[in-house]
């Protein structure tokens, strides 16, 4: 594994940072520093942001009635890079994994049925990973939000863009193929 945030990574800053001079190495150290004081999570979605609420929650030009739910704020820039989604987010902080010691009570589950009781929110869209956890917790939360009135749904799982179907393993092929479209 070479992705950020892998000891390839690492390496490779750490070998950077000590042939640099050492002045670009304290400014960069003091951004960082002035950046983790400055970077807060929105108390209304979980988001980072310098600002409450997040440039986001506050934005009244988005759909308020749909909440993407996402289990990590970093997911939010993911689904903002598409350009597709118009709504608010709920960053749920992790997922169920008994094995790690992670219940239901342990993620902002509380605070998203806060949001349900204050906001008009007509549906939820639970986008998460999955893998076990994932799934876990999507089934959890759409029989927890059963019955409230507010439609929930999962996004869509099939072929990343611009991949044959010889790279897909059988489970995404499988939910590809479950999700699957009429075409006009």
């Amino acid at each position: 594994m070479n992705g950020p945030g892998s000891p390839r990574s690492a390496e490779r800053i750490a070998l950077h940072l000590v042939q640099t001079e050492a002045e670009s190495v304290r400014q960069l150290a003091q951004a960082i520093l002035v950046a983790r004081e400055r970077i807060q999570t929105c108390r209304t979605c979980g988001a980072l942001t310098e600002v409450q609420p997040c440039n986001i929650c506050s934005d009244p030009r988005r759909d308020a009635s749909l909440i993407c739910l996402v289990e990590q704020p970093v997911d939010i820039i993911s689904i903002e890079k598409s350009g597709t989604y118009h709504g608010k987010y709920h960053v749920l902080a992790g997922k169920i994994s008994p094995l790690n010691g992670v219940g239901p009570e342990d993620l902002r589950i509380a605070d998203l049925e806060t949001r349900l009781r204050k906001e008009t929110i007509k549906e939820i869209i639970i986008a998460l990973g999955t893998d076990v956890e994932g799934d876990a917790t999507s089934f959890y939360l759409a029989k927890r939000f059963a019955g409230t009135g507010v439609k929930t749904t999962r996004i869509a799982h099939g072929l990343p863009a611009g991949s044959g179907l010889e790279f897909a393993d059988e489970l995404t092929l499988s939910r590809a193929l479950e999700g699957r479209r009429e075409i006009h």
